[in-house]
C-alpha cells in the first residue's frame, strides 16, 4: 500500500505539471522555453501576451518553489536569509549607477571586472564582489573568474528599460525610508497616526514623498527617474492589460475616459490605442501635466493630431475632474492616501459623475490568507497558501511600500466598497486584471 502524499511529494508534482505547462506554452509560440543567460526577448515579456494557463503555471512554480525551499530548509538558515534580503537591492543599485548592463550590452562572452571597474570609474576588487553577489541571485552571470555577462534578469536594469528606473527609486530613496519603518513604529504616536507627515519617508528625509522631486534643483533627475519608474512600475503590473480587462467597446463611440491622477497618462495610452474611437483627459497636477504631453508626442503623436488626448491640471483633494466622463479612471491613487483623503477624491468625483457615469479603480486588491472567502475561485491548489505566496509577494510588498512612503495602504475589496459607500458609489463588480484588479462602481 503506497503512502499518503504530503506536502513535499505534492510541492514537486505541482512544480513538475506546471513546468510541463510552460514548456508546452512556449513550443506553441515557437519557442524553447528561456534559460537564465538568455538575452533575447522573451515572447512572454509582459503580462498581457500570457494566456491564463501559462500565468497560472509561472505562479504555481514561484510559489511551489519558494514554499517547499521554507519547508525542508533549517529554519535558521531560511530566516538569516531573509534578513538579509536588503543586500540585493543595494547591490542593484551600484550596478546600475555604474550602468553595468550597458557596458555589456552586445558581450556574450562578457567582460573582466578590471575592464568593468575602468569603464564605470569603480574599484574593480569591489565591484566584483558586487556583481558576484547578485549572479548568485541570478542578476548577471560570472561566465569565468571575474568575468561578467549580462542575463535575462540583468538585462532590465538596462538605462533605457524603465525597469531600471523602478529599481532605482527602490533601491534609494524608498529603501532608505524603509530602514527607518521600526522607528516609526517604536514612536508612541507616530505609530498609531495615518497621516502623510508621521511616514517613514518624512522620518528618514525630513520631506514629504510629495514634495521630495520639487524641492532642490539637484533632485531634477531623481525625477525623471520617479517618472521613469512608473512607466516601469505600469509595465511589470500589466497596463497593458487594460484594454483587456474591461468591456470598453460596449461605450458609445467618442466616450470620454477621464484619467484621474493619471500622472503622464501611460496607463490610458495603450487603452486609446486599442479603442481608438475614445476620448482621454488625463488629469493630474501642472507640472506632470506638462510632462505629460511631452511623453505622448514621443509615443502616441497621432492621438494629439487628432485631439483624442487633453491634459488639464486640477487637484483632485480640492477640485471636481472635468464633466462628461463616460469612465472616471483612477490607477495606482487611491494607494497613495488615508482613508480620509480618499473619500475628498471620490466624492468630487462624484460631483461630475452623471447617472451613467462608471467609476473604475484599477489597483492592487490583497486576498487574506485563509481558504474561501472573497475571490476563492482564484485562489491556489493546496499545500500552496491560498494566495499564492511568494508568487504574489510583490502584492504586499507594495502594500508595506505605501505605509512607508506615505503612511496609506493597499486595500482589500470590503475597504473600496466601504470607500465608494462613503463617498456617494455603489460596487458593481470586480474584474480580474492580473496582478491588479478593476474595481466598478456606479453612482448610488
Amino acid at each position: 500500500m503506497s503512502a499518503p502524499p504530503n506536502d513535499l511529494t505534492s510541492l514537486a508534482k505541482l512544480i513538475s505539471d506546471s513546468v510541463a505547462v510552460v514548456t508546452s506554452e512556449y513550443a506553441k509560440a515557437g519557442h524553447v522555453p528561456p534559460t537564465l543567460e538568455s538575452t533575447t526577448e522573451d515572447p512572454f515579456r509582459s503580462p498581457e501576451l500570457v494566456s491564463e494557463q501559462l500565468k497560472t503555471a509561472i505562479k504555481i512554480i514561484e510559489a511551489a518553489c519558494a514554499q517547499l525551499s521554507a519547508t525542508v530548509a533549517s529554519p535558521g538558515h531560511v530566516i538569516t536569509n531573509k534578513s538579509y534580503n536588503f543586500v540585493e537591492p543595494v547591490c542593484m543599485r551600484v550596478a546600475l549607477g555604474a550602468r553595468i548592463t550597458d557596458h555589456l550590452l552586445n558581450k556574450p562572452k562578457g567582460l573582466h571586472v578590471d575592464e568593468l571597474g575602468c569603464l564605470s570609474n569603480q574599484d574593480p576588487r569591489k565591484l566584483g564582489r558586487i556583481l558576484r553577489t547578485l549572479a548568485t541571485n541570478h542578476v548577471y552571470t560570472e561566465v569565468a573568474p571575474n568575468v561578467f555577462a549580462n542575463n535575462r534578469l540583468s538585462m532590465k536594469l538596462l538605462s533605457t528599460d524603465a525597469v531600471s528606473g523602478l529599481v532605482g527609486h527602490m533601491s534609494d530613496e524608498a529603501m532608505k525610508a524603509a530602514v527607518v519603518l521600526g522607528d516609526v513604529f517604536e514612536d508612541p504616536v507616530k505609530c498609531k497616526s495615518s497621516r502623510l507627515e508621521d511616514s517613514a519617508f518624512q522620518h528618514a528625509h525630513a520631506v514629504s514623498a510629495f514634495n521630495y522631486y520639487g524641492e532642490i534643483p539637484e533632485r531634477a533627475r531623481l525625477f525623471e527617474r520617479f517618472s521613469q519608474a512608473m512607466v516601469g512600475w505600469a509595465e511589470v503590473t500589466g497596463r497593458a492589460m487594460l484594454p483587456r480587462i474591461y468591456p470598453w467597446g460596449d461605450l458609445p463611440p467618442n466616450s470620454t475616459v477621464v484619467d484621474v491622477g493619471g500622472g503622464n497618462g501611460h496607463a490610458t495610452l495603450n487603452l486609446l490605442k486599442a479603442f481608438p474611437a475614445l476620448k482621454i483627459i488625463v488629469q493630474d497636477t501642472g507640472t506632470v501635466a506638462i510632462q505629460g504631453r511631452g511623453y505622448w508626442e514621443k509615443e502616441h503623436p497621432t492621438a494629439l493630431d487628432e485631439q483624442r488626448v487633453d491634459f488639464v491640471a486640477f487637484d483632485f483633494l480640492a477640485e471636481a475632474p472635468v464633466e462628461g466622463g463616460a469612465v472616471y479612471y483612477l490607477r495606482h491613487v487611491l494607494h497613495d492616501w488615508p482613508d480620509i483623503d480618499c473619500v475628498k477624491i471620490l466624492k468630487n468625483v462624484r460631483k461630475v459623475a452623471g447617472p451613467k457615469s462608471k467609476l473604475l479603480i484599477n489597483e492592487f486588491v490583497p486576498q487574506y490568507i485563509v481558504r474561501g472567502g472573497l475571490a476563492s475561485n482564484a485562489q491556489a491548489p493546496a499545500p500552496l497558501l491560498p494566495n499564492y505566496g511568494a508568487a504574489n509577494k510583490r502584492l504586499y510588498q507594495q502594500d508595506m511600500n505605501m505605509m512607508i512612503l506615505f503612511n496609506s495602504k493597499e486595500r482589500t475589496l470590503e475597504e473600496f466598497i466601504k470607500l465608494g459607500e462613503a463617498s456617494g458609489f455603489r460596487f458593481e463588480k470586480l474584474w480580474d486584471g492580473g496582478e491588479a484588479g478593476i474595481i466598478e462602481f456606479a453612482p448610488a
